[in-house]
C-alpha cells in the first residue's frame, strides 16, 4: 500500500485523506501503522508480527505483544511464537528452558524434560569388590529416574557417579597384606643385586688368597 498524499482505503468504512482508514470493515482488523513521525490506519485480515487481534464490540484491533521477545502472540500476556535464539515455554520466551525442562531444537519449544531424584549417601569405599588390602578405592553414590522426559531423544542426568576414596582397612585382618607389583620387583631387583655383590665379593677374596 501507498502511504502518500493519497493513502488506499481497501477494507475501510471511513477513510481521511491525512491519517488513512479511521474505520474498518467487519471482521477486518484496525492498525495503527507508524512511519517516522506520522502514522496511517490501516485495515488488515491478520495482524503483524508482534501484534495480536483483539475484537471488541466497537471495532477490532491489532494490539502490541507485551510479552519481551516474542514474535507473535495469542493474546497480550501469551506468545505463540518467540524471536529466533529464544525458546517458547507457558506463553513466555527464554534464552534457556528452565529447570525440569529441556529444549526441543527443531521447535525451539521447553518441554518436560527428564526427572531424577536425590543423590544417595556415598557407598563404601572399594577395589575389586574388597573393602581392604589396598590403600586407595572407589566409593559410588546413585540417584533414581523419578519422571522419563517427554521424548525419547532427550537424554537423563547421569544417575551414578564415583568419586576415589582411601580404604578405612589397608590390611586385610587375617591375611597377608599382598605388596603392589611394582613394590615387588624392586625387591627383587634389590636382592639380585645384593646376591651378585656378595658373589663378585667371594671370587675377590678367593683370588686375593690365591695371589698370596
Amino acid at each position: 500500500a501507498n502511504y502518500g498524499p493519497n493513502p488506499i482505503c481497501k477494507g475501510c468504512l471511513s477513510c481521511s485523506k491525512d491519517n488513512g482508514c479511521i474505520r474498518c470493515q467487519h471482521k477486518l482488523f484496525f492498525f495503527l501503522r507508524r512511519e517516522g513521525m506520522r502514522q496511517y490506519g490501516e485495515c488488515l485480515h491478520s495482524c503483524p508480527s508482534g501484534y495480536y487481534g483483539l475484537r471488541t464490540p466497537d471495532m477490532n484491533r491489532c494490539s502490541r505483544c507485551r510479552i519481551e521477545n516474542c514474535d507473535s502472540c495469542f493474546s497480550r500476556d501469551f506468545c505463540t511464537k518467540c524471536k529466533t535464539g529464544f525458546y517458547s515455554h507457558r506463553g513466555r520466551c527464554f534464552r534457556g528452558c528452565p529447570a525440569g525442562f529441556a529444549a526441543l531444537e527443531e521447535l525451539m519449544e521447553c518441554v518436560e524434560g527428564c526427572e531424577v531424584g536425590q543423590w544417595s549417601e556415598w557407598g563404601t569405599c572399594s577395589r575389586n569388590n574388597k573393602t581392604c588390602g589396598f590403600k586407595w578405592g572407589l566409593e559410588t553414590r546413585t540417584r533414581q529416574i523419578v519422571k522419563k522426559p517427554a521424548k525419547d531423544t532427550i537424554p537423563c542426568p547421569t544417575i551414578a557417579e564415583s568419586r576415589r576414596c582411601k580404604m578405612a582397612m589397608r590390611h586385610c585382618p587375617g591375611g597377608m597384606w599382598r605388596l603392589p607389583a611394582k613394590t615387588k620387583d624392586k625387591k627383587k631387583k634389590k636382592k639380585n643385586l645384593m646376591e651378585r655383590a656378595q658373589k663378585q665379593h667371594s671370587i675377590f677374596l678367593a683370588t686375593d688368597k690365591t695371589s698370596q
